[in-house]
């Protein structure tokens, strides 16, 4: 899949790709034609780079209501041609999830969308999925037929009904068609049991209950196909189950062993040694940490980086200091950037300049991109920086991630003293929950006569979070008693 383009954030498009409250709020004022240009290009065309952690659907939904705009383009998208071709459920889920809240707002259109792709798009399981919270049970039940005739009656097609029932975020469809359909009562009754076969005979080789036995085990990896090359993740994953394993059978005397590994050893080894030392607080964990950060094989470097990220205690805060320190030259080096991030995570309040530094190098550096910037962003947070707060905004508004921009207002709310008359007004429009109930907390209820009704209209919202209404009722409640 490739990466989206996202537009400048200053326009109406960028401000909409990024799910910003501003965006709704342009939208409302543009061109009607322009919106809904823009919206359709935003939902067709997912713009979020992880969307299992950035939400749109609701935000779009809400939008294609106050503009009162058409399905045309969205229909057009799910019917494509791209959509027999294309099995990535992704091309189609935005549409499928903004449709389904568009049913839940009383849109006859969207939920006859829905049922139309049931029984015919390659998404089908997603959509059933949106009709199952809004649908009656009468429609559903003239769904089964085709949905059932997707899968053939031999022993294959048995096996996928199960594991599409298995995997079934919505099982209501499924217990209304089993009364019905034999195959589907059959496929529900044995789909655990197929899960717990998988489950039983799960193979693979386990470590000896030595030192020296899983720290082999550490460096073996299963392949399928002997000629591939080792997956990094594989290795990553079998040394942090070494690790635990060394937990259980280190001895006193063998801690020798487990250094030399972690100073000398093989990939594997040396991660699950050097992840095992730092678990254990061994006070020779920072100097094998600095040796590693520096070695030759990258696999090594990476994983002496990870590792750095779960010590803590006062020592290995004093080492991290040191590492993180511009005057030392090391501020710049892979090694500095970990030890930031973990007084990112672990430091106190005297770190605080520090992670300022690290982020205003990061953004001049990388942008408002990166895995670990949401770290830096958290931390400043933490430390209630007041010297990021110009970093912290330029993040909000300019970070593709409407989690990251999320994280960001979270740092403002305890570092700008602005925040609560300023971005907190736009965060109530904001597409993500968590940053809708941080605006409902922090808003400063006077001066914009925005404020009210929109928290007003949120409150009386169905298809707002649980936690968005108490909030948001919260304050309404404390309004009114004073």
């Amino acid at each position: 899949m490739f990466e989206p383009v996202i537009a400048p954030s200053a326009s109406l498009l960028g401000l909409l790709q990024r799910g910003r409250g501003d965006g709704q709020l342009h939208a409302l004022a543009a061109d009607r034609g322009e919106a809904i240009a823009a919206l359709e290009e935003c939902v067709t065309c997912d713009p979020r780079a992880d969307w299992q952690v950035e939400n749109r659907s609701l935000y779009y939904a809400r939008l294609y209501m106050e503009l009162e705009a058409p399905l045309t383009a969205l229909e057009q998208h799910l019917h494509a041609a791209e959509d027999v071709y294309d099995q990535d459920e992704n091309r189609t889920g935005l549409a499928l999830a903004v449709l389904g809240h568009l049913a839940a707002y009383g849109r006859r259109d969207a939920l006859d969308l829905l049922r139309g792709y049931v029984a015919v798009g390659t998404n089908w399981a997603w959509a059933l999925d949106e009709l199952a919270l809004r649908d009656d049970d009468r429609t559903l039940l003239s769904l089964a037929p085709s949905v059932l005739a997707r899968f053939p009656a031999d022993e294959r097609g048995d096996a996928e009904l199960r594991e599409a029932i298995r995997t079934a975020y919505e099982p209501r469809p499924w217990r209304l068609w089993a009364p019905h359909h034999p195959r589907i009562a059959a496929a529900s009754e044995q789909s655990p049991f197929d899960l717990w076969q998988r489950q039983l005979n799960r193979s693979g080789v386990t470590p000896g209950w030595s030192t020296s036995d899983v720290l082999a085990w550490a460096d073996r990896v299963d392949q399928a196909d002997p000629g591939s090359a080792v997956d990094p993740a594989a290795v990553a994953r079998r040394a942090a189950a070494a690790a635990r394993c060394l937990a259980a059978v280190v001895r006193p005397q063998d801690r020798e062993t487990v250094i030399e590994a972690a100073r000398h050893g093989e990939p594997g080894a040396r991660t699950a040694a050097l992840r095992y030392l730092v678990d254990q607080q061994d006070h020779s964990a920072a100097e094998l940490i600095e040796a590693a950060a520096a070695d030759v094989d990258e696999r090594v470097v990476n994983a002496a980086l990870e590792v750095l990220g779960r010590m803590r205690g006062p020592e290995a805060l004093a080492h991290a200091r040191r590492w993180a320190d511009p005057d030392t030259g090391g501020a710049d080096s892979a090694l500095g950037e970990a030890a930031v991030q973990l007084l990112a995570d672990a430091g106190e309040p005297a770190d605080g300049p520090l992670v300022v530094a690290a982020l205003r190098r990061w953004i001049s550096v990388r942008g408002v991109a990166g895995a670990g910037l949401g770290t830096l962003v958290d931390g400043v947070g933490r430390l209630a920086a007041a010297g990021a707060v110009p970093a912290l905004r330029h993040v909000y508004g300019e970070a593709a991630s409407s989690e990251l921009r999320g994280r960001a207002a979270q740092a403002l709310a305890v570092t700008d003293r602005h925040f609560a008359r300023g971005l907190a007004v736009e965060c109530l429009w904001d597409c993500e929950e968590a940053t809708r109930e941080l605006a409902a907390r922090h808003v400063t209820t006077t001066g914009d006569v925005r404020v009210l009704e929109r928290l007003r209209r949120l409150a009386a919202d169905p298809a707002e979070e649980a936690e968005v209404h108490a909030a948001v009722r919260g304050r309404l409640t404390s309004r009114d008693r004073t």
